[in-house]
C-alpha cells in the first residue's frame, strides 16, 4: 500500500513539475471539495433545525464530488487521459442533488415534490445525453448536445420563470434572493459545462480542443466550473441558513 501511495505521489510531483495545468486542478479541486464538505457539516449544528437537511445534502455534493476528484485525478496522472466516464459518474450523483435544494428551500411556501422530479429528470436527460455525445457516439456530438442542451434551458425556465420562480417570490425574504443566487448559478456556472463539452467534441466552432480557434483545455474548464457551482451552491444555502435562523 506505502509503495503504490509513493508511486501515486511520484506521478502526482511529475505532473505539476511539468507545469499541468489538469492535474493541478484535479488536487485543488479535491481539496477544496474536501475542505466545504467539512465546512457545511460542522456548521449544521449551528442551524435551525429545518434547515439542517438542505446544509447535509450541500456537504454531501461536495463529498460525492471530492471522492470522485481524487480518482479522477489518480486516472488521468498515471493514464493522461480526460477521466470522462468517471465524471459522468460524479455528474450523475451530485446534479440531481443540487436541483433538491430548490424543492428544500422552497416546499414552505408551495414547492412540490412534482416540481422536484422534473428537475431531477431533466438533469438525468441533460447528463445522459451529454455522455452520449461526449463518451460514446462521439461522430454525433452536435445531435447529443443539443439534446442535452434543450433539457439544461427546461431547468433553466423552471428557476427563473416556473413554478420553483414562482415559489421562491411567494415566500419572499431570504428565499427568494437565496433562489436568485442559485438560478443565476445555474444559468451562468452551469453554461461552463457547454463549452467543455465542445472543447472536448469536434465538429463545433473548431478542432477537437478549440473554440473559436483558441486552445481550451476541457478538464481544467470542467474541474474550476464543478468547484465554483458546487461550493458556491453550498455557501447559498448556508447564507439562508445563517440569515433565517438570526
Amino acid at each position: 500500500m506505502n509503495f503504490l501511495l509513493s508511486q501515486d505521489w511520484e506521478a502526482i510531483q511529475n505532473a505539476f513539475s511539468g507545469g499541468d495545468q489538469v492535474a493541478f486542478t484535479f488536487f485543488i479541486g479535491s481539496m477544496a471539495m474536501m475542505a466545504a464538505t467539512a465546512f457545511f457539516w460542522l456548521e449544521m449544528r449551528n442551524m435551525d433545525a429545518k434547515w439542517r437537511t438542505s446544509m447535509m445534502v450541500s456537504g454531501l455534493i461536495t463529498f460525492i464530488a471530492a471522492v470522485h476528484y481524487y480518482y479522477m485525478r489518480d486516472y488521468y496522472v498515471n493514464t493522461g487521459d480526460s477521466p470522462t466516464f468517471f465524471r459522468y459518474v460524479d455528474w450523475i450523483l451530485t446534479v440531481p442533488l443540487m436541483c433538491v435544494e430548490f424543492y428544500l428551500i422552497t416546499k414552505k411556501s408551495g414547492g412540490t415534490i412534482g416540481t422536484m422530479w422534473k428537475l431531477i429528470g431533466a438533469s438525468v436527460v441533460m447528463l445522459v445525453t451529454g455522455y452520449f455525445g461526449e463518451g460514446i457516439y462521439r461522430e454525433q456530438a452536435q445531435i447529443w448536445g443539443l439534446v442535452s442542451g434543450l433539457a439544461y434551458f427546461y431547468i433553466v425556465y423552471l428557476v427563473w420563470f416556473g413554478e420553483v420562480a414562482e415559489c421562491a417570490k411567494s415566500a419572499g425574504g431570504a428565499v427568494a434572493k437565496a433562489n436568485s443566487a442559485l438560478a443565476k448559478f445555474v444559468l451562468i456556472g452551469w453554461a461552463i459545462y457547454p463549452i467543455g463539452y465542445m472543447a472536448g467534441t469536434a465538429g463545433w466552432y473548431g478542432a477537437e480542443g478549440q473554440i473559436f480557434g483558441m486552445d481550451l483545455a476541457m478538464d481544467v474548464i470542467y474541474n474550476v466550473g464543478d468547484a465554483v457551482n458546487k461550493i458556491g451552491f453550498g455557501l447559498v444555502i448556508y447564507a439562508l441558513a445563517v440569515a433565517d435562523s438570526e
